[in-house]
Protein backbone atom coordinates (compact mmCIF):
# COMPACT_ATOMS: atom_id res chain seq x y z
CA UNK A 1 0.00 0.00 0.00
CA UNK A 2 2.85 2.05 0.60
CA UNK A 3 4.64 1.56 -2.91
CA UNK A 4 1.35 2.71 -4.40
CA UNK A 5 1.09 5.85 -2.32
CA UNK A 6 4.22 7.34 -2.69
CA UNK A 7 4.06 6.40 -6.48
CA UNK A 8 0.84 8.70 -6.59
CA UNK A 9 2.79 11.66 -4.69
CA UNK A 10 3.84 13.52 -7.44
CA UNK A 11 0.28 13.53 -8.70
CA UNK A 12 -1.65 14.82 -5.28
CA UNK A 13 1.43 17.47 -5.16
CA UNK A 14 0.64 18.44 -8.25
CA UNK A 15 -2.98 18.85 -7.59
CA UNK A 16 -2.39 20.39 -4.29
CA UNK A 17 -0.13 22.85 -6.30
CA UNK A 18 -2.56 23.94 -8.62
CA UNK A 19 -5.65 23.86 -6.42
CA UNK A 20 -3.49 26.56 -4.20
CA UNK A 21 -2.37 28.45 -6.46
CA UNK A 22 -5.50 28.74 -8.27
CA UNK A 23 -7.62 29.68 -4.41
CA UNK A 24 -4.57 32.07 -4.61
CA UNK A 25 -5.01 34.00 -7.57
CA UNK A 26 -8.54 34.14 -7.06
CA UNK A 27 -8.22 36.24 -3.70
CA UNK A 28 -6.26 38.74 -5.92
CA UNK A 29 -8.54 39.18 -8.45
CA UNK A 30 -11.30 39.57 -6.52
CA UNK A 31 -9.15 42.40 -5.30
CA UNK A 32 -7.94 44.10 -8.07
CA UNK A 33 -10.64 43.21 -10.19
CA UNK A 34 -13.92 43.48 -7.80
CA UNK A 35 -14.77 39.69 -9.82
CA UNK A 36 -16.47 37.21 -7.66
CA UNK A 37 -17.58 39.48 -4.60
CA UNK A 38 -14.34 41.82 -4.89
CA UNK A 39 -12.29 42.49 -1.79
CA UNK A 40 -12.91 41.34 1.30
CA UNK A 41 -14.00 44.32 3.29
CA UNK A 42 -14.86 46.62 0.49
CA UNK A 43 -18.61 45.59 0.02
CA UNK A 44 -17.85 44.27 -3.45
CA UNK A 45 -15.48 46.56 -4.69
CA UNK A 46 -11.49 47.07 -5.29
CA UNK A 47 -8.60 48.27 -3.68
CA UNK A 48 -7.22 51.46 -4.77
CA UNK A 49 -4.26 51.31 -6.82
CA UNK A 50 -1.08 51.13 -4.70
CA UNK A 51 -2.45 51.00 -1.42
CA UNK A 52 0.13 49.84 1.05
CA UNK A 53 -0.48 46.83 1.81
CA UNK A 54 -3.87 45.37 0.44
CA UNK A 55 -3.18 46.30 -3.39
CA UNK A 56 0.64 44.93 -3.38
CA UNK A 57 -1.22 42.13 -1.55
CA UNK A 58 -3.34 41.38 -3.79
CA UNK A 59 -1.10 41.97 -7.05
CA UNK A 60 1.22 39.26 -5.03
CA UNK A 61 -1.90 37.06 -4.63
CA UNK A 62 -2.62 37.45 -8.91
CA UNK A 63 0.93 36.53 -9.78
CA UNK A 64 2.07 34.33 -7.30
CA UNK A 65 -1.22 32.27 -7.40
CA UNK A 66 -1.10 32.09 -11.27
CA UNK A 67 2.52 31.07 -11.68
CA UNK A 68 1.59 28.43 -8.98
CA UNK A 69 -1.44 27.25 -10.33
CA UNK A 70 0.83 26.72 -13.62
CA UNK A 71 3.65 25.49 -12.18
CA UNK A 72 5.95 28.24 -13.52
CA UNK A 73 9.01 29.31 -11.26
CA UNK A 74 7.05 27.44 -8.27
CA UNK A 75 9.38 27.59 -5.55
CA UNK A 76 10.23 31.12 -6.12
CA UNK A 77 6.62 32.10 -6.48
CA UNK A 78 5.70 29.80 -3.39
CA UNK A 79 8.32 31.63 -1.41
CA UNK A 80 7.00 35.02 -2.16
CA UNK A 81 3.96 34.13 -1.60
CA UNK A 82 4.53 32.75 1.91
CA UNK A 83 6.13 35.27 3.05
CA UNK A 84 3.22 37.52 2.25
CA UNK A 85 1.26 35.49 3.76
CA UNK A 86 3.26 35.57 6.94
CA UNK A 87 3.83 39.57 6.96
CA UNK A 88 -0.40 39.52 6.39
CA UNK A 89 -0.88 37.41 9.59
CA UNK A 90 2.12 39.05 11.95
CA UNK A 91 1.01 42.99 10.91
CA UNK A 92 -2.75 42.50 10.15
CA UNK A 93 -3.88 39.33 12.21
CA UNK A 94 -2.18 38.91 15.09
CA UNK A 95 -2.36 42.70 16.71
CA UNK A 96 -6.04 41.45 17.42
CA UNK A 97 -5.30 38.34 19.25
CA UNK A 98 -2.37 36.05 19.55
CA UNK A 99 -4.25 32.87 18.03
CA UNK A 100 -5.59 32.64 14.21
CA UNK A 101 -9.24 31.11 15.22
CA UNK A 102 -9.76 34.50 17.44
CA UNK A 103 -7.82 37.01 14.79
CA UNK A 104 -9.10 35.83 11.98
CA UNK A 105 -6.16 35.06 10.32
CA UNK A 106 -6.45 31.30 9.97
CA UNK A 107 -6.41 32.06 5.76
CA UNK A 108 -3.29 33.73 6.27
CA UNK A 109 -1.53 31.33 8.37
CA UNK A 110 -3.16 28.24 6.21
CA UNK A 111 -1.33 29.60 2.87
CA UNK A 112 1.36 30.69 4.42
CA UNK A 113 2.12 26.83 5.50
CA UNK A 114 0.98 25.78 2.32
CA UNK A 115 3.62 27.46 0.07
CA UNK A 116 6.23 27.18 2.10
CA UNK A 117 5.57 23.25 1.99
CA UNK A 118 5.82 24.18 -1.69
CA UNK A 119 8.79 25.93 -1.76
CA UNK A 120 10.57 22.44 -0.60
CA UNK A 121 8.59 20.02 -2.44
CA UNK A 122 8.46 21.98 -6.11
CA UNK A 123 5.75 21.61 -7.94
CA UNK A 124 4.81 17.52 -8.03
CA UNK A 125 3.38 16.93 -11.69
CA UNK A 126 1.41 18.88 -14.31
CA UNK A 127 3.74 21.61 -13.84
CA UNK A 128 5.04 23.45 -16.43
CA UNK A 129 8.32 23.43 -14.96
CA UNK A 130 8.58 20.06 -15.32
CA UNK A 131 7.43 20.03 -18.99
CA UNK A 132 10.01 22.92 -19.94
CA UNK A 133 12.87 20.55 -17.34
CA UNK A 134 12.07 17.72 -20.19
CA UNK A 135 12.18 18.98 -23.00
CA UNK A 136 15.25 20.99 -21.98
CA UNK A 137 16.63 17.67 -20.92
CA UNK A 138 15.48 15.70 -24.12
CA UNK A 139 17.33 18.45 -26.24
CA UNK A 140 20.83 17.83 -24.55
CA UNK A 141 20.76 20.81 -22.25
CA UNK A 142 20.44 20.65 -18.73
CA UNK A 143 16.87 20.89 -17.38
CA UNK A 144 15.93 24.25 -15.49
CA UNK A 145 14.44 23.63 -12.06
CA UNK A 146 14.41 19.87 -12.42
CA UNK A 147 13.58 18.41 -9.39
CA UNK A 148 14.61 15.45 -7.71
CA UNK A 149 12.59 12.18 -8.11
CA UNK A 150 11.62 11.33 -4.42
CA UNK A 151 12.11 7.67 -3.17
Amino acid sequence: MSARLDSAQPYALGLFRIVIGLLFAVHGAASLFGVLGGAAGTGGGTIDAGTWPGWYAAVIQLVAGGLVLLGLGTRGAALIASGSMAYAYFDVHQQAALWPIQNGGELSALFSWAFLLLVFTGSGAFGVDRLLGRRTATAGEPAAEQEPATA
